[in-house]
Formats: C-alpha cells, sequence, structure tokens
C-alpha cells in the first residue's frame, strides 16, 4: 500500500522544541501525550474543562485544566512554560455560555472576528494566527507522530465492489461540495442516495441517525473527506475503533476516507475490528472520483 502524505505537510525538524498540546476529547490526546513521554519530548498539556478525558490527566502528566474561554491564560501559561510547538487536538463541544464566558484576551479575539457568519474552520484558522502571534508555531500531530495518516488503497481483506465503489463516487461529490461550504466532513451513501450529511453533531452520531434510514438491498457506505480549505494543522478527518464498532452496529459496509488527509487512532485495532466485522476500509484519492 502506498503511503500518500499531501504536499503541505512539514515534517517537525527536532524534538528538543517544547510542545504545547491543547487537548479536547476523544483518544488522540492520550496517543500523543504518550508519544511525547516514551520519546523524550519536552511537553505541557493545556486540557479543555468538559471535553477532555479525566482519566488521563494524573499526576505523571504535565498539564493544566483550562475552560474554552481562557484562551489569554492559556497564552501565558505557555509561554512561561517555554512552549514553541502547538498542536490543537481532540474533539471540541460546542460550548454552552457558562463556558464561553471569555477572559479580557479572548473577548478582544471574538472582538476581531467580528459579527461576520462564520464556520468552525474560520475560528480554528483565526485561532491559529493568535496563536503564532504569540511566537509559537502551530503544527499537525501528524508531524509530531509519524504514520498516522490514512495510506492510499483498501486497508481491509474486505474489499468495496463496483457498486460500492459508485457509492463512494457518489459521497466524494457530496463531501466535497458541504467541505467548501464548511459544513462537515461525512456523509453517508447507500445505493446512490445520501442517507444524511455530517452536521454539528460529528460523525459518530450521523452514523447512528442514518441507521434509522437504511433500505433493503446493498447497505450503506460512509464517505469521509478533509474539506477543501482545510488547514492540515487543525481539525482533520479523524476515525478510530468507536466508527468501526458504530459502522458494524448499524449495518455499514464500509468506510472511505481520504487518504494521507485522515487520522487513524490506534490503526491496528481498527483494521483488526473491520475485518472481524467483514467491513472495507478504503483510502481514496476524491480526484480519482471526479
Amino acid at each position: 500500500m502506498k503511503k500518500t502524505l499531501p504536499d503541505d505537510t512539514i515534517i517537525s525538524e527536532s524534538n528538543e522544541r517544547k510542545l504545547g498540546i491543547i487537548a479536547g476529547g476523544g483518544d488522540l490526546p492520550q496517543q500523543l501525550i504518550s508519544w511525547c513521554q516514551t520519546h523524550q519530548r519536552p511537553y505541557y498539556v493545556l486540557a479543555v474543562q468538559g471535553n477532555a478525558d479525566e482519566k488521563i490527566f494524573t499526576s505523571a502528566v504535565n498539564h493544566e485544566w483550562l475552560r474554552i474561554g481562557q484562551a489569554g491564560t492559556g497564552f501565558k501559561r505557555f509561554k512561561e512554560e517555554g512552549v514553541k510547538d502547538v498542536v490543537l487536538i481532540g474533539t471540541i463541544k460546542r460550548p454552552t455560555f457558562s463556558e464561553l464566558v471569555p477572559d479580557l484576551r479572548t473577548t478582544a479575539f471574538f472582538a476581531k472576528l467580528g459579527l461576520k457568519s462564520i464556520g468552525d474552520d474560520g475560528i480554528l484558522r483565526a485561532l491559529v494566527k493568535e496563536i503564532e502571534s504569540e511566537g509559537m508555531r502551530v503544527v499537525g500531530i501528524q508531524e509530531v507522530v509519524p504514520d498516522l495518516l490514512a495510506s492510499e488503497g483498501c486497508l481491509t481483506k474486505k474489499k468495496p465492489d463496483k457498486e460500492d465503489e459508485e457509492d463512494i463516487r457518489r459521497g466524494v461529490e457530496v463531501a466535497s461540495a458541504l467541505g467548501k461550504l464548511d459544513v462537515g466532513q461525512s456523509v453517508v451513501v447507500q445505493q446512490g442516495l445520501v442517507l444524511g450529511s455530517e452536521g454539528i453533531e460529528g460523525t459518530d452520531k450521523l452514523i447512528l441517525r442514518c441507521q434509522d434510514y437504511i433500505r433493503k438491498g446493498k447497505m450503506p457506505i460512509l464517505v469521509k473527506l478533509r474539506k477543501p480549505q482545510q488547514d492540515m494543522r487543525i481539525d482533520l478527518p479523524t476515525i478510530g475503533t468507536k466508527t468501526v464498532e458504530n459502522a458494524h452496529y448499524c449495518g455499514f459496509k464500509g468506510i472511505a476516507i481520504h487518504a494521507g488527509n485522515t487520522l487513524i487512532v490506534n490503526e491496528a485495532e481498527v483494521i483488526r475490528l473491520a475485518n472481524k466485522y467483514g467491513l472495507f476500509i478504503k483510502g481514496i484519492i476524491p480526484s480519482e472520483y471526479e
């Protein structure tokens, strides 16, 4: 299988630069922290309250808890800790009003954004600029931990057939269009029909929601792509064991993901589960389906 990396990937030149980790939910923060500890890369974690997994953050992990509205406090702590590179990793739920009450620095950040309609990617890109204005460099997790990005080609024993490939083609068409509008990364397609597209709820809930619309015959496929305008350093498409478990539970036939642009958390276990359940996972190049 060919390992595909996007042209704009930058490989971090040194493990000596202290890494600041802004940690949301899911398994990726744990994977990154473990990698830093194993490879003796200095790090400091700001764990986002209400999102990051409390079980991860024991006394063995160099960290501090932070509300989502405390950007100013976070910048100050990173500077005090001598952080040079910053990774934003893990899922962040839409905050409640109390969680969003901002410190002065965050208030100024929101004021700069103004009242214009702006999607999640726009907010994240603005946050990246703000972090880098403090003299730190924002990097993607794939620049720190090697071999996290999905390879091109079928990763499982099960392979998509001709009809599946047509559903993948339809999924690419719809996901690419929605991605340009900053709507979501995933769609579910069955027999040429779009059963659902990802919104605010995320991929796992999309899969569960589409269960109610599955028809008889050829089973549905999840197609997950990087948005065309998406910065490789933030919010890359991600799948893990939960994605496979949910797809199996809901009767899906397989998952198509954007090769070189999708993170697979615990890839060996993801592939093992997919093989166990008879699902296919294929890394695709969207342009080949246009």
